[in-house]
């Protein structure tokens, strides 16, 4: 994998993620979110649910055309990065509003609608590397790109040991004809102790290998992580009612759409530690 390669995957994964969640809140799917994101800012009681869509699509929309455009050089690069910043920073500001928070279940590391707001972490770094690479050394940039992985597979994997989690997690695993198996074998809590369980333990076992510079445990670990984003992928095809709007465009398409950052995030590790060349 040489650099152009894995440049073209990265603007890939932004530029469809960020059209596709751009297009839903565009066309008005999913509002709970837009109210608990945009409450926090006091901004829901001055306009509509659907405006809110409207206006928070666009901006994700715009920012999938500045990232095709900068990348062929027919825009800086600035804009792109300033869009995906005040997007991520919209989204991640509001991890302090309590209505994030599972208060009954002890408050942190324990959290409920923010799961697919911590994603947003993700962002900016493959922005940085894909436009301002030079800017910063090899390392920050595997820094950057490993922070996000380790914080969703350690948080949401540690989630999984929790019963609320473990039921809520039924209705995915029992369509999956690549993860059903586990109800066979396994209680419903056991199933998802053991997929929390290879979350976290990959997740350190990649941030090992990165402090090692182990690129045999690198590769294993990675490949681990990388199966577990590919494998919510998954879902959109499996889930109850696939391919239909309430899927692609709603709730689940939403939260799992966020995924394709933390390939972004998996690939730009690979390219810094396993194949780029060295001098």
């Amino acid at each position: 994998m040489n650099l152009k390669l894995t440049n073209n995957v990265i603007t890939f994964l932004l530029t469809s993620s960020f059209l596709l969640l751009g297009l839903s809140f565009a066309l008005g799917a999913n509002p709970n979110t837009l109210t608990a994101t945009f409450s926090y800012y006091g901004v829901d009681s001055l306009m509509s649910v659907s405006a809110l869509g409207l206006i928070s699509g666009s901006f994700m929309i715009a920012l999938a055309f500045a990232t095709v455009l900068a990348r062929l050089k027919l825009m800086k690069p600035t804009p792109a990065l300033l869009l995906a910043a005040i997007i991520s920073l919209v989204a991640l500001l509001t991890l302090f509003a309590s209505n994030r928070w599972m208060a009954q279940l002890g408050g942190f590391p324990i959290i409920g609608s923010g799961q697919g707001i911590i994603k947003y972490f993700a962002v900016v770094p493959l922005y940085l590397f894909l436009f301002y690479k030079d800017k910063l050394t090899d390392k920050q940039h595997v820094l950057l790109n490993f922070i996000p992985v380790a914080m969703v597979l350690l948080w949401i994997g540690g989630m999984k040991f929790y019963e609320f989690e473990a039921k809520g997690i039924v209705s995915l695993v029992e369509t999956s004809p690549f993860m059903s198996w586990l109800y066979t074998v396994f209680s419903v809590q056991g199933a998802s102790n053991v997929i929390g369980g290879f979350d976290v333990l990959f997740a350190v076992l990649l941030g090992l290998g990165l402090f090692l510079n182990n690129k045999k445990l690198i590769i294993v670990s990675g490949l681990a992580c990388l199966s577990v984003f590919m494998m919510t992928q998954t879902f959109l095809i499996t889930a109850t009612g696939a391919f239909s709007s309430s899927t692609l465009l709603d709730r689940l398409g939403q939260f799992v759409i966020k995924d394709l950052w933390y390939i972004g995030n998996l690939v730009v590790i690979a390219f810094l530690m396993i194949f780029k060349p060295t001098k």
